[in-house]
């Protein structure tokens, strides 16, 4: 399937809205090691560790060593962090409501 699919759209609205639904944590967790190879989860989880240590202030060259990511792709975790309305800062919202 190619990016400019319509199937992509359709598929990532679905597969959105199932995962909204779901209240289980652990099904989810096993759900996304089910559909992603290993290196896919290792690769999300640095994503959202990346967006966390943005989030707290950690220094892109320290982000870049920690987890082994480039500075380009922290460069954009930065500007989507810093975008109104940004997504990733609505999931660290949730992120901190379900730590208290």
């Amino acid at each position: 399937m190619n990016i400019d699919d319509p199937a992509v759209e359709l598929n990532l609205k679905e597969l959105s809205s199932t995962l909204a639904a779901a209240t289980d944590p652990q099904l989810i967790e096993d759900f996304l090691r089910s559909l992603l190879t290993p290196s896919e989860t290792a690769d999300i989880a640095a994503r959202w560790a990346l967006v966390k240590a943005l989030d707290n202030k950690v220094p892109q060259r320290e982000i870049a060593k920690e987890l082994g990511l480039s500075l380009c792709k922290i460069t954009r975790g930065s500007r989507e962090l810093k975008k109104p309305d940004s997504p990733f800062r609505k999931m660290l919202h949730i992120t901190d409501q379900l730590k208290s």
